[in-house]
């Protein structure tokens, strides 16, 4: 098999050089260009029809960010984004991944021969898993088009093979059509104890409309140049200055700040815990835009991410989610209406605690399976509350993590488990592996686990 092609983009010439110099050591991939900003790139792009591509995020005449806004709407493909340590090259990365790159790296430091080692393995992966799941993808929308156009009368209507679960419980309505309400989702029973903490008063937050909602682009993009559509595509973006002075309706000014000490008093029962990795910023912008902001239910997420993103990705969530969207600490006590992202670099635990109900527990212990925070690690924390309802969640992501945990909870009787269905993943792996286990109850496409999440827990307030 011919090696894939990649074109790599960095406006630095040593950096071009080493990117390259990695990606070459494996026969699978061959740097056919490169180019030095994102303009260059977006020609290179749709004239040389790449595999996959590189992406310095900070560039000069157009930086990557843009770049691979123009790509998406051009000639969509696997973008690694390549991003500094600075706080704007970090909350770049975060708005690219949001925008449709399969992931990102952090740029090496040629002081250490160790760092490079560890990002060359880091990337060769990334670009392996982006196109695995690329072939994956269009080998199964091949057999979805085949199954659509198979005459009705050639045979009979095959049933879809479901994974045996350990309990009978009825996949929702949600997986066939999106917008109609499911059948009444399973429930444990009442617990004898409550979670006693403090939900402070916040308005309703002002709901979304989705980015790009309304616009649709009526001319074929390969009928255009570069600068058509450039131009086209960037020209209704926000100016920077714009971009820092105005807030969506449903942001920080409209929700209550949170602090590490946590409040006291008024009940809740239950706790949403989500895992994903890759594709999770995109997922997870997708998920939390969909959870009203009275949820009767704390939120906490697990998204494999390394340190001080994590803060970026929760800052740039807390502005489209109807609830308020933070990085975990050590000690936060839990709260309805808020979403916890475990911070990178840190295992993210839930503890009970005498006054305050639940809390936060920060540990530095050994990376499991290769990743720190884990979702292993924070969803094996759960089975130590079992007056609890729990509902347990795993969206896109590379390997398994999360699955056995799930599996460990589902067979000890937790509320309900979601995964995220293949059609809607950018990585097929950790939802994969819980199905391969039996343990979901509800396999459902990304914009359907917010309404399964709402029906599930009860609220009785979201129309779906």
């Amino acid at each position: 098999m011919s090696p894939y092609k990649v074109i790599v983009v960095d406006d630095s010439a040593f950096m071009r050089k080493i990117v390259s110099d990695l990606i070459e050591k494996d026969p699978a991939f061959r740097v056919v260009d490169t180019a030095v900003n994102g303009k260059e790139a977006v020609d290179k792009i749709l004239s040389q029809q790449p595999d996959i591509v590189t992406m310095d995020v900070e560039m000069p005449v157009m930086n990557g960010l843009e770049a691979l806004t123009v790509i998406m709407q051009a000639h969509p493909l696997p973008v690694i984004m390549l991003s500094g340590i600075n706080e704007a090259g970090m909350r770049e990365t975060i708005k690219a991944l949001e925008a449709g790159a399969f992931d990102f790296i952090r740029k090496p430091s040629v002081a250490h021969a160790q760092q490079i080692d560890d990002v060359r393995d880091a990337l060769l992966e990334q670009m392996k898993a982006a196109m695995a799941a690329k072939e994956r993808r269009a080998l199964w929308k091949a057999e979805e088009e085949k199954r659509k156009n198979k005459p009705a009368a050639a045979a009979p209507v095959s049933t879809p093979v479901l994974p045996k679960l350990g309990r009978k419980r009825p996949l929702p309505d949600l997986a066939k059509e999106p917008g109609a309400r499911n059948g009444a989702a399973a429930q444990e029973s009442a617990p004898d104890k409550e979670i006693v903490l403090h939900k402070p008063d916040k308005p309703k937050a002002t709901k979304l409309s989705k980015p790009g909602a309304g616009k649709k682009h009526q001319d074929s993009p390969n009928s255009r140049t570069t600068r058509e559509l450039t131009h086209q595509v960037l020209e209704s973006a926000p100016s920077a200055e714009e971009a820092k002075t105005t807030k969506p309706a449903g942001t920080d000014a409209a929700k209550p700040n949170r602090t590490a000490e946590g409040r006291a008093a008024t009940a809740y029962k239950q706790l949403v815990a989500v895992g994903c990795s890759t594709g999770g910023p995109r997922a997870l912008k997708t998920l939390l835009e969909g959870i009203p902001a009275d949820f009767p239910a704390p939120v906490v997420i697990v998204q494999h991410m390394p340190p001080n993103f994590t803060k970026s990705l929760a800052q740039r969530l807390n502005t489209f989610s109807p609830l308020t969207v933070v990085e975990a600490e050590q000690g936060m006590a839990l709260e309805p209406g808020f979403a916890y992202i475990a911070p990178g670099g840190y295992h993210t635990k839930i503890v009970p605690d005498q006054s305050r109900g639940l809390m936060i527990s920060l540990t530095e212990e050994s990376p499991v399976g290769g990743h720190r925070p884990s979702v292993d690690v924070m969803f094996e924390s759960l089975l130590e509350l079992p007056s609890l309802k729990r509902h347990v969640v795993l969206m896109t992501g590379m390997g398994s993590d999360g699955a056995k945990m799930m599996k460990r909870l589902y067979d000890a009787g937790v509320t309900s488990t979601f995964a995220e269905s293949e059609e809607t993943c950018i990585v097929y792996g950790m939802p994969r592996s819980a199905v391969e286990l039996g343990c979901v109850s509800h396999v459902l496409p990304l914009h359907n686990i917010a309404a399964g999440l709402v029906q599930a827990v009860g609220n009785g307030k979201q129309t779906y």
